[in-house]
């Protein structure tokens, strides 16, 4: 779990912008400039929470939910989650017609305790799905299957030692089956040795990306950033090897300690990359980077979800986002935390694009 000690807000940070702004790019390559990133905002937060822990004796997500996936499919809406229940994740479905109200489908990414990697915990991270910033996130298939990732961590507790990650496959979304992990922390990169967290997959052309999260190996002060595994196949992965392509920030940066949770999207020739910053004032918030290849990244200076006032519902924590568009209307799920830990209160919620009464 993130450090929890509250530390002075963060000042002297740059001014929002949306245009004007500067694209490191590849070598021998010129540099471009970032769009107005309007089409990327989600302002009007709904303001309640969408999906809370069941409080139900023995269910996977009794104490908490986390870590939103929204996507399409026949024509409905779904959200992969997690739920804790004391002793790991465990993986979760719900549905919904409007985007806004929803039910518990059911555990679909369960622990099991013959197998040394998911003994503890499981969790669905994504599943492959339309990439486009202004698409209905509709699944695609490999194969006539489905292929989502997750990840585990090796002890009970709350992402307890060093996550690694794998794929699973579904005809059904309802029953999957899981591969041995193709991602394990590699000791010999500082920045990923502590452990890997989400796994974002998507393809384009004939590669399938990988983004995904690390963290160093210092037990308390560790700091996440993100990287790249590509595959011709799902099967053989090779990391980029100019790997963070996402790093931390500098103490008073929004992102000073984390860089985490990759959900990448794409608008016309720009790729999008919104991910959560955890800052040296305690916050998560969620941000936002833009490059033309997703090698080569900006970080956009605005928070695009901030978390709220005292006594909100993310007066701690507004992060970890997955974006969805539906009704000329873009959508940002993020998780909302409010209250202190081990105290505090880990939901679900929503926000978008154009306000909600209207």
């Amino acid at each position: 779990m993130v450090d929890t000690q509250r530390r002075n807000l963060l000042t002297g940070l740059l001014a929002a912008a949306g245009t004007g702004l500067t694209v490191k790019r590849a070598a021998g390559k010129p540099a471009a400039r970032l769009p107005d990133i309007q089409p990327f905002r989600t302002p009007y937060k709904l303001e309640r929470r969408i999906l809370t822990r069941s409080g139900v004796a023995g269910s996977f997500d009794r104490l908490l939910v986390d870590c939103p996936f929204v996507f399409e499919n026949g024509g409905r809406y779904y959200m992969t989650y997690i739920g804790f229940d004391g002793i790991g994740y465990q993986s979760g479905l719900a549905e919904s017609d409007d985007l806004v109200h929803w039910r518990r489908a059911g555990l679909i990414l369960r622990r099991d305790p013959r197998n040394p990697v998911t003994r503890y915990n499981i969790a669905m991270m994504s599943i492959l799905r339309e990439d486009g910033l202004h698409s209905r996130g509709s699944l695609i298939k490999v194969d006539g299957r489905y292929v989502a990732t997750w990840f585990a961590c090796p002890h009970p507790g709350y992402e307890q030692g060093p996550g690694v990650i794998g794929l699973a496959y579904s005809k059904d979304l309802y029953h999957w089956e899981i591969t041995e992990p193709i991602l394990r922390p590699d000791p010999t990169l500082a920045w990923e040795a502590g452990g890997l967290y989400k796994a974002d997959l998507i393809k384009s052309g004939d590669l399938y990306y990988i983004f995904y999260n690390g963290k160093t190996n210092d037990s308390r002060d560790w700091h996440e950033q993100t990287g790249i595994a590509t595959s011709p196949d799902l099967k053989t992965w090779t990391r980029y090897p100019g790997n963070p392509v996402l790093r931390h920030g500098g103490p008073r940066a929004w992102d000073a300690r984390f860089a985490s949770d990759p959900f990448v999207v794409r608008w016309g020739p720009w790729w999008g990359m919104y991910y959560y910053g955890f800052a040296n004032d305690g916050h998560a918030r969620d941000l936002l980077a833009l490059g033309q290849d997703p090698y080569h990244l900006t970080k956009v200076p605005e928070i695009m979800l901030d978390v709220g006032p005292p006594g909100s519902i993310d007066d701690d924590f507004a992060h970890k986002p997955s974006i969805i568009y539906a009704d000329d209307t873009l959508y940002q799920f993020y998780c909302c935390v409010s209250g202190k830990w081990p105290h505090d209160d880990r939901a679900i919620s929503v926000a978008r694009s154009r306000p909600w009464n209207g």
